[in-house]
């Protein structure tokens, strides 16, 4: 079952979704896609990891990582489906990042790998943005990097861990303007769900709700304001995000 959150006429509601996209509400009122705005549909903690795919470290030249290399994001950076994100002006190089998220769901501390995937509620999608530009090296946490605010659209939704028969043999695809610019396959991940939570669950305590997104594949390339970027998970689910600058998306944001 695919899980999310959306407001309607001002009011927050846990839906169910179907695969076209509409909403069900708990007293069963039917929405289309476009009829609701979509929240992120969770809103724990959202950690992030570094080089977790062996092509995209050798894409930036870097070697591949011993241990997971996680960084933690700001809940401002959080976004969702059909959202707009924006790029910061007089910068080189943005770019997207499709990511399989993990959700956590229920509280995990110190699991073992062979325990972990019990401690899995389900997944959703991430889009990682990124200023490339910001990045001095990765001896330093790559805070500004990703937590721009609107730089971690989330969503649609969550689908529950069983309904994943396996989350690694994954496809991992993006698309800017219609055309494919990444496509990876979650097998191909250095490590993995299970070794993430536990790795994890071994210094911090993890809450229902939290999520981590676990990496992206190669294939990274610039987008520009006026772009439409629609990363996916296969099984999972489609995350659309519309870029806008840096001027349109604060003047909006004062507007409302």
């Amino acid at each position: 079952m695919k899980h999310g959150r959306v407001e309607i006429d001002g009011v927050i509601e846990q839906v169910t979704c179907g695969d076209d996209y509409s909403v069900t509400t708990k007293d069963g009122r039917i929405y289309q896609e476009n009829e609701v705005r979509w929240l992120a549909p969770e809103h724990g903690v959202l950690a992030g990891l570094a080089l977790n795919y062996a092509d995209h470290a050798a894409e930036l030249d870097f070697d591949k990582p011993e241990s997971p290399i996680i960084f933690i994001k700001s809940p401002t950076s959080v976004n969702a489906h059909n959202e707009k994100a924006y790029r910061p002006d007089n910068v080189n190089y943005m770019h997207y990042e499709s990511e399989l998220v993990i959700v956590i769901g229920k509280t995990a501390s110190k699991v073992s790998v062979e325990d972990a995937m019990d401690y899995v509620g389900g997944y959703t999608v991430c889009n990682e943005l990124t200023v490339r530009d910001y990045l001095e090296n990765f001896s330093r946490p790559p805070v500004k990097v990703k937590s721009v605010n609107s730089f971690g659209p989330l969503g649609p939704w969550v689908v529950d861990r069983d309904d994943i028969k396996d989350p690694h043999n994954l496809a991992v695809k993006t698309w800017v303007n219609g055309e494919l610019r990444q496509e990876g396959n979650t097998k191909d991940l250095i490590f993995n769900v299970p070794e993430l939570v536990a790795y994890m669950s071994d210094f911090m305590t993890l809450q229902p709700g939290d999520m981590i997104a676990t990496g992206t594949p190669k294939g990274l390339s610039d987008v520009k304001a006026g772009d439409e970027i629609i990363v996916e998970v296969e099984q999972v689910g489609k995350l659309r995000t519309w870029l806008v600058s840096e001027s349109e998306y604060f003047a909006e944001k004062e507007a409302c």
